[in-house]
């Protein structure tokens, strides 16, 4: 059992005692005595929310208690409620538990502490998550005190696994095994995860901060680039005349996805390893500092350094460098490097021909690759959608137990990877995992699809990411059984990843295909939508970030990855990489392609376009905060918004060209495009000096919050009052983040104007 076995009357308290750590069980004490006082009425909402955040309690949607897999949640045993309410919360109301998996590595034991958790409070089923986090879904918040206790008796924490803080610290799962690495980084992950957990100075953010490890720079493992901070190992030889190499690592800053993505830039070109924490401690005092505090949207990293420039930026962090007071952990933990090792614990031997499981080849082909030590590979487990049942969870900490010692890694594309795996054993482990239903080919492929919780769980989801993930796994699979469009080769490798909303919890940015969830409004209903994203880059710890192409139906979005994979399977040039074959081809020619997809038919037409994967039921955005949409489509609004988005995607071809400065300005006349539209529905004769507009915009919209996204606030309204106030650029990646603005501000734009048609319409009744 992965649990002592003590009077079943006893509490969780009294049975951990001893076993649970006492810096994490005094903060588990704290909470506890804070739920405590919020049930009481005693302790102010924000000051809880915060509180539980910072603890990994999320609160989540409501979606009639079912998961896109068809499976009954335990959201059915509890009447909905919302634990983000005040003092009369109905307490019965489930949410969702985030626990921090350091570099995503995990024991025997810990996976089967997970397992029980899964079971006995959860709708068992454990969810990887894209920062190699382990999520448990429909999770009581009175229940969280015994689970965080039973989770830190085997060194599992969820302090700070959400909130203003340093989030999960990812590395890549490959790290100690990989073939092009300079040095193993899972040690240095470990310690900066220990060293910023609870440290002072990392406590005053305005938003959350997270870190990534990589050993290498040319695959994605780590994703350095798309991080608050990014680290990247290094050697070099040393300056002593000897032919001896030191350890050390390029760290990048200011780095992140979001809404708007921003790549890294270098802050340190080499950082020796006994420097790497107190730098890491530098950068959290800057933030702390001088980050934004009150403007929620422009709270992150990324934004301080574009506001200061790297130059300025690396100038604070070495004054606070100076300043620092001496620490010895430092360079404590260099002494003990070996303390994240997962030795081998079968011999090394190679794969001898015979006789093989069913399906066999094909798995070894796709989710088998070699380490770097002879003998020995490391075998990805292919999770549909991140999920596997406790029960799988259990068997697997059996089977590694077997075959390496019992450790995992889980990665960021919602996969777990056995290492140190010999080669001599993969028949055996192969047909164990089959027989555990964890034995699907295609990890890391066009079929492994990556999926945020959308509209599943998530408040913020527009679209359902998980249904159509789920789907696209579907249809892949069938073309690929058939030997159809998506079978080719060409297309194998390609990464698609969905994301319910323009957050990109599901890194929609980096995927070849990417996919975030808006709607669009047609015969006076709301349909689900998928924007298509194309230009981003895996490769290169995600070496750039795509644009918005078109907006298309949800119920579309499986023919346009048909279609998109067909056109580069038949015109590509030889050797041509799909990011490098759509900047060919141009954004114009896939717009074109995918057209006719966009057009909508009315409700009596085609019902089907106007209910989500997953749900029968007709789309609504009701859970954001908005309610069932009713009104008739303002045909003057329509077609400025339309207009705005052409302008939008006059833009992207110009930025396609290299012309950043005609982009940006196509960017901007978007956005007045799209502001002015929205005026109009206050019969409101307006001309186009940017001015007036912005002038009226600001008063009729930004001063009535009308305009505010229930979520996101003010923040897409902020994007055409900065660019109103400086409109000139000749970069090109300022042109690139004015483009994706413009993109947002015209989906704030159609989300207003729906809330408007809805206004109108409750006047009318």
């Amino acid at each position: 059992m992965s649990q002592p076995t003590v009077d079943s009357a006893a509490t969780w308290k009294e049975r951990l005692e001893g076993r649970v750590p006492p810096r994490l069980d005094e903060e588990i004490n704290i909470f506890e005595t804070q739920i405590a006082q919020k049930q009481q009425g005693k302790i102010d909402d924000k000051v809880f929310a915060e509180t539980r955040l910072r603890r990994g309690v999320y609160g989540q949607r409501y979606d009639n208690g079912q998961r896109h897999d068809g499976t009954a949640s335990r959201a059915l045993e509890y009447p909905c409620g919302d634990l983000t309410k005040g003092p009369n919360t109905v307490w019965d109301a489930p949410g969702m538990l985030r626990i921090k998996i350091p570099f995503g590595a995990m024991n025997g034991e810990q996976m089967e502490v997970l397992a029980d958790l899964a079971e006995e409070y959860s709708d068992g089923i454990a969810h990887v998550t894209t920062r190699q986090d382990i999520q448990l879904h429909f999770i009581h918040i009175d229940d969280t005190p015994d689970i965080m206790r039973r989770l830190a008796a085997v060194g599992i924490t969820t302090q700070e696994a959400c909130g203003n803080s340093v989030r999960n610290v990812t590395a890549c799962p490959m790290a100690g095994v990989c073939r092009d690495e300079p040095f193993d980084v899972s040690p240095y992950a470990h310690a900066l995860t220990w060293f910023l957990l609870g440290h002072k100075d990392a406590q005053d953010f305005g938003r959350k901060f997270k870190i990534a490890f990589s050993g290498c720079e040319q695959h994605a493992c780590g994703l350095a680039n798309m991080h608050d901070l990014g680290v990247v190992a290094q050697v070099r030889s040393t300056s002593n005349g000897t032919t001896n190499t030191e350890r050390g690592f390029r760290v990048y800053v200011g780095g992140g996805l979001g809404a708007v993505p921003h790549q890294a830039k270098v802050l340190r070109e080499f950082v020796r390893e006994d420097e790497l924490l107190p730098l890491a401690q530098a950068v959290c005092r800057v933030f702390g500092r001088l980050g934004e505090k009150r403007n929620r949207a422009r709270a992150r990293v990324k934004f301080l350094v574009a506001k200061l420039g790297i130059e300025e930026f690396t100038r604070l962090v070495d004054e606070e460098l100076e300043i620092l007071p001496p620490d010895d952990r430092w360079s404590a933990y260099l002494g003990d490097l070996s303390v994240t090792d997962e030795a081998p614990t079968r011999p090394a031997a190679t794969l001898e021909a015979g006789e093989r499981p069913d399906g066999f080849a094909e798995w070894l082909g796709s989710n088998v690759q070699r380490q770097r030590q002879p003998g020995y590979v490391a075998v990805a487990i292919n999770l549909p959608l991140g999920d596997l049942t406790s029960t799988q969870l259990r068997a697997l900490a059996d089977t590694t137990r077997r075959y390496n010692g019992g450790h995992v890694r889980n990665t960021v594309e919602q996969n777990i990877l056995l290492r140190n795996i010999s080669e001599a054993d993969l028949p055996a482990l192969y047909a164990d995992l089959r027989e555990q239903g964890l034995g699907e080919p295609g990890a890391s492929s066009l079929v492994d699809v990556t999926a945020c919780p959308g509209t599943d769980t998530c408040k913020l989801g527009i679209s359902a990411s998980r249904g159509l993930a789920g789907e696209l796994r579907k249809r892949i699979a069938t073309s690929i059984r058939t030997t159809g469009v998506l079978a080719d080769e060409a297309v194998k490798d390609l990464r698609i990843k969905v994301s319910g909303c323009f957050n990109s919890c599901g890194q929609h940015h980096v995927a070849d295909i990417g996919f975030y969830g808006v709607s669009r409004k047609s015969d006076g209903r709301t349909i689900p939508h998928f924007q298509v994203i194309l230009g981003g880059q895996w490769t290169e710890n995600a070496g750039s970030y795509g644009l918005a192409v078109v907006a298309v139906p949800a119920k579309r979005i499986p023919e346009a990855v048909e279609r998109l994979a067909g056109l580069y399977v038949t015109e590509r040039e030889k050797g041509e990489s799909f990011q490098n074959f759509i900047a060919r081809v141009g954004k114009a020619r896939i717009r074109q392609l995918l057209d006719d997809l966009t057009k909508l038919p009315t409700y009596l037409e085609d019902r089907t376009l106007y209910s989500d994967w997953g749900d029968p039921r007709e789309y609504t955005i009701g859970d954001l905060g908005v309610g069932e949409c009713a009104g008739e489509v303002v045909t003057a609004v329509e077609f400025g918004l339309s207009a705005a988005e052409r302008e939008v995607f006059q833009g992207l071809l110009e930025l396609d060209r290299g012309a950043a400065e005609t982009a940006a300005e196509k960017a901007y006349a978007a956005m007045l495009q799209a502001a002015r539209a929205l005026i109009t529905t206050e019969n409101i004769d307006i001309g186009t000096a940017p001015d007036e507009i912005v002038g009226e915009f600001r008063t009729r919209f930004y001063d009535t919050e009308l305009f505010f996204d229930p979520y996101a606030g003010a923040k897409f309204a902020n994007y055409l009052f900065r660019i109103h106030g400086d409109a000139e650029t000749d970069s090109g990646e300022e042109a690139h983040r004015r483009i994706e603005e413009a993109q947002l501000f015209i989906e704030a734009a159609h989300a207003c104007n729906q809330r408007i048609s809805e206004l109108q319409a409750a006047s009318v009744a």
